[in-house]
Parts: structure tokens; C-alpha cells; sequence
């Protein structure tokens, strides 16, 4: 199991960025570096066993993981700091290719989700309503993604009002369509 630890997990994350803060020595260290899709990113991995403290708490940790992304983006540098706390006892390489497979995966949908969709935003008081929401949402993605969107939100744009077209790319065709 990997676990993206965020500013949710407050103690957790203090403990582990302070074990990043003030250690000179890690024992796993891998880096790689990537071109594409409008950026270069260098991805710089540091992982130590999860002190005592943490494996108190959290039963099984046995990797605290720092990555720390560089690079520029759509001309724009940036840099962002990742903690990650796993179970998983690995590959220094395996381990820098389970969190950016990780990260892959949060990128391409949850972001989407919340940002383009608003699944955050919403409040339901129905109780599969969800689940039926969350179906559906996916459903959404993955038809304008099959069918050649790689924006959802120009996708969006293109098939919000037309009705037909959205039947269609499930096998339904309505009366009058030609």
C-alpha cells in the first residue's frame, strides 16, 4: 500500500518532513527525468525506514518517501515536495516508479473530478447517491476520453447539448437520427 500523506494528516506529516529535514544520509535515493506533453520534470526520490514513532501508529509502514518534481511547465519553473508513507519493501526504482504511477493516476482523474467535474463541492443526502454520481461522472470521463477528447473540458464544450451524440457513443440511436 502506498499513501499520499497531505496537510490532512498534520502530525503524520510533520513527523515525516522533519525526518527529510534534518537527515544528511538516505539510504534510498533514485532520481529520472521526463520530457513531454509541454514539460521536463526531474523526479528526485529520498526514502528512509519510517522511524518508531510513526510505525507506532501506522502498523506495516516501512518506507517514509519524499519526491520532490522540478522542471517547467507550459514555460512557467515549479517545484513541488510529495510525502508518501507504503508498506512496501522494494526496489529504490520500483518505489520511484509505484509513486509516479501513483501520481499519474491522481493527475489524469481525481484532479479532473474535483476540478472540471466539482466532486468535492458537492453534498449528497441520498444515501447511493454517491456512488450513483461517482458511476456516472466515470462514465462521462471515459466516453469523451474513448472518443478522442484528451481536454475534458472542450469535450464538454463539444457534446453538452447535444444529446444524440452522447447516445450514440453508448449504442443508442433515437428516433430521427440519420
Amino acid at each position: 500500500m502506498l499513501l499520499s500523506v497531505k496537510g490532512n494528516q498534520r502530525q503524520l506529516l510533520r513527523q515525516i518532513r522533519d525526518q527529510f529535514r534534518y537527515q544528511r544520509h538516505f539510504p534510498v535515493q533514485e532520481s529520472d527525468f521526463e520530457t513531454g506533453h509541454g514539460r521536463q520534470v526531474r523526479w528526485e526520490l529520498r526514502a528512509r525506514i519510517a522511524s518508531e514513532a510513526i510505525m507506532e501508529r501506522w502498523s506495516g509502514a516501512s518506507w517514509i518517501i519524499e519526491l520532490v518534481s522540478t522542471g517547467v511547465r507550459d514555460g512557467k519553473p515549479f517545484r513541488h515536495i510529495h510525502h508518501f508513507i507504503t508498506t512496501l519493501r522494494t526496489s529504490p526504482k520500483a518505489l520511484l516508479r509505484l509513486v509516479r504511477q501513483r501520481w499519474a493516476i491522481e493527475n489524469e482523474w481525481h484532479w479532473v473530478r474535483d476540478v472540471r467535474l466539482g466532486e468535492d463541492a458537492h453534498r449528497y443526502s441520498a444515501r447511493n447517491g454517491v456512488q450513483v454520481l461517482a458511476l456516472l461522472r466515470t462514465l462521462a470521463l471515459n466516453l469523451l476520453r474513448t472518443n478522442g477528447y484528451r481536454s475534458i473540458r472542450d469535450g464538454q464544450v463539444a457534446v453538452s447539448h447535444d444529446i444524440r451524440r452522447l447516445l450514440g457513443w453508448i449504442g443508442i440511436r433515437t428516433a430521427g437520427a440519420g
